[in-house]
């Protein structure tokens, strides 16, 4: 019987895609972004708890009075890819049920995706870098695994919102974000772009875990600095889709 491991749910999610969520926290990420603030969520174990799609479907539906016309479940982690049986079942599972479905992730998981994307409608597509090279800074792995999986939902025609966090001195700056601009030119199916401000909200988690923060000292970001930003690419981008 195929069986996840689940980190957590949040009940009233406002902000992982439209309307009001249930998002769902997968446990295990292969990622070491440098600025995550979910470290508690890397190991494939940690404090997981083990359910079968079907248990976390019956826990699903009973959020759905609040879901509305617009909301649904949203899949997250850690990386949801790299539990693919478990994630297809259940994305399989909420479509019988009628639950909006939509994919957070920054496509790294184990390489086929045709189970997954068949019942997903729409994916949060996590932009690290648009460079091999600035990809493994701030990952330490490698941009293939999301090419791969950015190529395959872009044949099924998946909805794409895109995200990409701006950290000072690592992904700010015009000369990067114009290169944003050009690469997310290139893809098609985008219907919002969504650059978000580096925070600090998850270091604490480092400490009570062992671990060094890697942007120690990198202050929090003022959103209100990529506004226009924002607007723009949400203008270039987007219209070039609807073209």
């Amino acid at each position: 019987m195929t069986q996840g491991r689940v980190h957590s749910l949040e009940s009233m999610g406002l902000v992982d895609g439209p309307g009001i969520r249930t998002v769902v926290f997968l446990q295990g990420c292969a990622l070491r972004c440098r600025y995550c603030h979910n470290p508690d969520t890397w190991s494939g174990e940690g404090t997981a708890e083990t359910l079968t799609p079907r248990q976390l479907v019956e826990r699903l539906e009973r959020f759905r009075p609040y879901y509305g016309r617009e909301g649904g479940v949203t899949f997250s982690g850690g990386e949801p890819l790299l539990q693919p049986e478990f994630l297809a079942e259940t994305l399989r599972l909420c479509h019988e049920a009628g639950i909006h479905t939509c994919l957070d992730t920054a496509g790294c998981g184990l390489g086929e995706y045709g189970a997954i994307l068949a019942h997903t409608d729409l994916v949060l597509l996590d932009v690290k870098h648009y460079t091999p090279e600035g990809w493994h800074q701030v990952t330490g792995g490698s941009m293939e695994p999301f090419d791969r999986f950015l190529e395959q939902a872009q044949q099924a025609g998946i909805p794409l919102w895109v995200r990409h966090v701006v950290v000072p001195g690592l992904t700010d700056g015009e000369e990067h974000l114009a290169g944003l601009e050009g690469y997310l030119k290139g893809l098609k199916h985008i219907q919002r772009v969504e650059l978000l401000p580096y925070h600090t909200l998850g270091v604490h988690k480092y400490a009570a875990l062992g671990l060094a923060y890697p942007l120690e000292g990198v202050p929090p970001m003022d959103g209100s600095a990529l506004e226009q930003w924002n607007k723009r690419l949400n203008r270039t981008c987007v219209q070039a889709d609807r073209s």
